[in-house]
């Protein structure tokens, strides 16, 4: 699991975004809750790609209702992309919130690829 420097939310409180690799997820916890209380999560799969190298599928994000309004899916988009790109993974955003992310910040079309019935396809087959 790799571990991120901590940032903070729109009260204040002290943030920290893990990549849970075993569970294939980036994971977002609030200074102050509860130990290993999770305040969200932004979901992938890993697809190797002959072309592109490997792709980072995001396909789902889910912040708990007791943490809405805090900023904490902008901080967890942004640092599971920001992990992703430094480990030169090509960002796949299938979840609406991720390709929201990436049409609102263009600094990270270099690491971007649009969503393709290919992906999708592969995904579906992936989930079951």
């Amino acid at each position: 699991m790799t571990q991120h420097e901590p940032t903070t939310d729109k009260t204040g409180a002290q943030t920290s975004v893990r990549d849970n690799g075993s569970a294939q997820r980036y994971e977002i916890t609030v200074d102050g809750t509860a130990e290993g209380v999770v305040a969200g999560f932004a979901e992938y799969r890993d697809r190797a790609d002959s072309a592109a190298g490997t792709e980072r599928v995001f396909f789902h994000t889910e912040v708990a209702e007791e943490f809405g309004g805090r900023g904490l899916a902008t901080i967890l988009v942004r640092e599971a992309l920001d992990d992703a790109r430094a480990r030169g993974l090509v960002i796949v955003g299938v979840c609406p919130l991720v390709a929201a992310f990436l049409e609102k910040h263009p600094e990270y079309a270099d690491a971007a690829r649009p969503v393709t019935p290919d992906v999708l396809g592969w995904l579906r087959r992936q989930q079951g």
